[in-house]
């Protein structure tokens, strides 16, 4: 091939980052962005594991069709089917499905013997394969796996009908010389290779899925399974716009590309965040707030004589600008949604009614309205997940010498009104207190973080929390010039997540990680 097949797992894997659900619409809006930025394949979900889940799947296979729509699956018939149904109405569906390789997984994992996983993966493929063309098959922990294995188990796959090879490296063991040469291995040794897309999917536990990922592409891997930001289980995936701004920098060396238009990396990145709440931090590569920023007076006088004495990119490429629309109370509604178009939110009718009724009130708080608060505006007042309580007023009392009392009213289920007040040991406690004592829903607060959206007096705060129920985790975010009120907002709509969460109907499952 004469490229590289980008298959985003965001919404599958990326979603299975603790704290980092999102729910149907969320889903779908990252979907088209994901069309947008021009992946080739979306991994949509696990259909199996959660009525939300299928919804979601099926909608991105009905909605979205410029991309391959992708379904995972366990080597199980109910699996396979599920992700079939959800899937079927899809331009170009995909099942993918998994089963472990690795003598230390099947030992103490999934207890059955190499001939009883080639017997499955022999059925599961070929069920599969009765419902769609476009088959994908991976290996858990391959890079765990006997090599001699690994090639009897995709030469079962290929004969039952899959296209699509993948070789997890499940737990981020490998390193790139050695990951490497198992693909070149593997392409070489396994029957019907060349009938066969290679893939790889990385995971970052020691810093390496990039790395890895590209040295299987120089081996001769043609897919990368990848994830915006690199979210995912534990440290993560390999880096979506790492890996392709890797490829397209150095095309002298790799001598491959992708279809990826860059221009949308960064605004592919920022909803990605914004909707899972998990931050990118400032010196992350190609999309991070320090990618593209020089403070080394050296640096500064290089880039103004020739940007490329310490760029190796240019800034528009992956979809950064020089200047922004500055936002304020004056502005209209008009340059409000060309701002959000062009921040890649495309909004109905109603929700860009109370998305610019909201940038008001901002703005008479704040000078300027960034695009970072555009971001917040959206997640909290349009993107939120259904709201079963709604923070209505919080009102604080605190100081030195003094004991820190908060009294909190919510608008709650059918429009009831409740109001409580509670001290703590500080004022974020006792609104947190006041808000158990209303919603009285058991919980552990494991993580608070607060920090600046942007900058000055009037800058506002942005609050990320995540609380731990039976032993789920659900992430909650708020936002406000008031950091109070963002605590209060964040609290409430990490709630709203356990309460709607506890409301789904149970599904028993394994974990969705295959790679």
């Amino acid at each position: 091939m004469d490229r590289v097949i980008i298959f985003d797992t965001t919404l599958r894997d990326g979603e299975q980052s603790p704290g980092a659900s999102l729910t149907v619409e969320e889903k779908v809006d990252i979907a088209h962005q994901l069309a947008r930025l021009g992946v080739d394949v979306i991994e949509a979900g696990f259909p199996i594991t959660s009525p939300g889940d299928f919804e979601a799947v099926q909608r991105i296979a009905r909605e979205v069709r410029t991309a391959t729509i992708c379904g995972l699956a366990r080597a199980v018939p109910a699996d396979v089917d599920r992700a079939y149904e959800a899937l079927k109405d899809a331009e170009d569906p995909r099942i993918h499905v998994f089963i472990s390789s690795s003598d230390i997984h099947l030992v103490h994992q999934i207890r059955k013997s190499r001939q009883e996983v080639l017997e499955i993966t022999d059925a599961m493929v070929r069920r599969a394969k009765s419902y769609v063309s476009n088959v994908e098959f991976s290996p858990m922990d391959a890079s765990r796996s006997e090599r001699e294995f690994l090639v009897d188990i995709l030469r079962v796959a290929v004969e039952a009908g899959a296209t699509t090879l993948n070789i997890p490296d499940t737990v981020g063991y490998a390193v790139p010389e050695e990951f490497g040469n198992l693909i070149a291995y593997l392409i070489e040794h396994v029957p019907g290779a060349d009938r066969v897309v290679f893939s790889t999917h990385c995971h970052d536990d020691l810093g390496m899925a990039v790395a890895n990922s590209l040295a299987a592409v120089k081996r001769g891997a043609r897919q990368i399974e990848c994830t915006i930001n690199g979210i995912g289980e534990r440290a993560g995936n390999c880096s979506l716009e790492e890996v392709v701004m890797a490829l397209r920098t150095r095309s002298d060396y790799f001598g491959i590309d992708t279809r990826i238009d860059t221009t949308q990396l960064y605004k592919t990145s920022r909803l990605v965040s914004n909707y899972t709440g998990i931050l990118v931090q400032p010196n992350k590569a190609v999309v991070g707030a320090n990618a593209f920023a020089h403070e080394s007076g050296i640096h500064q006088d290089g880039v103004l004589k020739e940007r490329t004495t310490f760029e190796i990119m240019d800034p528009r490429d992956v979809g950064l600008r020089e200047s922004t629309l500055v936002l304020g109370k004056l502005s209209g509604r008009h340059a409000f949604k060309a701002r959000l178009e062009e921040l890649g939110y495309h909004l109905s009718p109603e929700d860009l009614n109370r998305a610019f009724a909201r940038f008001k009130e901002l703005a008479d708080k704040k000078k300027t309205v960034s695009d970072q608060d555009l971001a917040m505006i959206i997640s909290d007042e349009v993107r939120a997940p259904t709201e079963i309580y709604r923070v209505d007023h919080v009102q604080v009392s605190c100081g030195d010498h003094s004991i820190p009392t908060a009294t909190v009213r919510l608008i709650g289920p059918d429009g009831t009104v409740l109001c409580d007040s509670a001290t703590g040991t500080g004022p974020v406690d006792a609104v947190y207190k006041a808000v158990n004592r209303l919603i009285g829903v058991e919980n552990r607060l494991i993580e608070y973080s607060v920090q600046s959206v942007t900058a000055g007096l009037d800058a506002i705060g942005e609050v990320t929390i995540r609380i731990e129920a039976n032993g789920r985790v659900f992430g909650g975010r708020g936002a406000d010039t008031d950091i109070i009120v963002a605590s209060t907002r964040a609290y409430v709509n990490a709630l709203n997540k356990l309460i709607a969460a506890a409301r789904e109907p149970a599904v028993a499952v394994l974990s969705g990680d295959h790679g």
